[in-house]
């Protein structure tokens, strides 16, 4: 007989994309962020996650995202299990369908950072708890929802904004694509020929939630945030020399953020490297919002653990 699976208050949820969640539920999270922030920020403990366990599941390394998972999940007053494929059978023989069917009855919810989407949903597909997309090579979820926090800490709703990508096509952007789509602002991309957005991924959205430029500058006029990435994401690296030619002028200099909106900041998902995708003097100047984005992962996490464990909270 197979034993029922754990109770939770909320129906079982997984977050693999952006778009797994409504505009609605997306607004509620950033909010409950904010919350748990300022509870945070005065040192009142919020322990709605007691006695509950996350399993962090790394197929690819990280800095911030472990440690913003970890931290919070402590904060919410749970307890972490870290798992690698050096110290679990991930990088051998099991195949992720029977890890998931494993580590799901033992664990309360899931965060996995790993290469293929599809990897992710399959171990979803298997799971009995809610699993997180903490990065994969298509979506960036929960990095979104903390770019979107900051913005609105800056400059108070996106809807109706501008937001500039300047770089490669990858998984950030497509993820901002998602948010534009669901939240209601316009999403300028500026890519070099050779890597831009997949249309056979995509489709063609309405010019009102995307417009492509070749000119980097030109997508940057009149923008409200303008943000990139690094330009060789992590399983590229052989493909280091070859993008630092073709993207030599995607670089985000003083000059195209004096294009942007007299207001506008400007957001890196991080690590960054100062001289390739952007200058030192804007992502160490007065317009960058960087370290505060970075540390909105802690707090937008933990709302949308809470989420997911316990549906809306009042």
């Amino acid at each position: 007989m197979t034993p029922p699976a754990p109770s939770q208050a909320a129906p079982l949820r997984h977050f693999l994309q952006l778009r797994d969640f409504s505009a609605d539920e997306i607004r509620y999270v950033l909010a409950r962020a904010a919350l748990i922030k300022n509870k945070f920020k005065r040192y009142q403990p919020h322990h709605t996650l007691h006695d509950r366990t996350l399993a962090l599941v790394f197929e690819k390394a990280s800095t911030r995202t472990r440690v913003s998972f970890e931290a919070g999940m402590y904060q919410l007053g749970g307890s972490v299990i870290h798992l690698t494929t050096n110290d679990s059978q991930l990088g051998r023989s099991e195949p992720i369908e029977d890890t998931a069917r494993v580590v799901s009855r033992m664990v309360d919810i899931v965060m996995i950072r790993t290469f293929e989407q599809t990897r992710i949903e399959r171990f979803a597909a298997h799971s009995r708890v809610p699993v997180i997309n903490g990065l994969t090579n298509e979506f960036h979820p929960c990095q979104i929802l903390a770019d979107i926090m900051t913005f609105i800490e800056y400059r108070g709703d996106i809807a109706g904004k501008t937001v500039a990508w300047i770089g490669d096509a990858n998984n950030m952007s497509y993820t901002w694509l998602q948010a534009a789509e669901l939240l209601g602002f316009t999403l300028h991309v500026s890519t070099p020929e050779g890597y831009r957005l997949d249309h056979e991924r995509i489709g063609h959205p309405d010019p009102k939630v995307l417009r492509e430029f070749d000119n980097p500058e030109q997508a940057c006029q009149g923008a409200h945030l303008v943000t990139t990435d690094v330009w060789t994401s992590m399983g590229y690296e052989q493909e280091n020399d070859i993008r630092r030619a073709a993207f030599k002028d995607w670089c985000v200099d003083a000059e195209m953020m004096a294009g942007a909106a007299a207001d506008a900041i400007f957001m890196h998902c991080l690590p960054a490297h100062r001289g390739e995708e952007v200058t030192g003097d804007v992502i160490d100047g007065p317009q960058s919002v960087v370290w505060d984005e970075a540390e909105n992962r802690l707090h937008v996490q933990k709302a949308l653990m809470e989420f997911l464990l316990l549906g809306q909270q009042d």
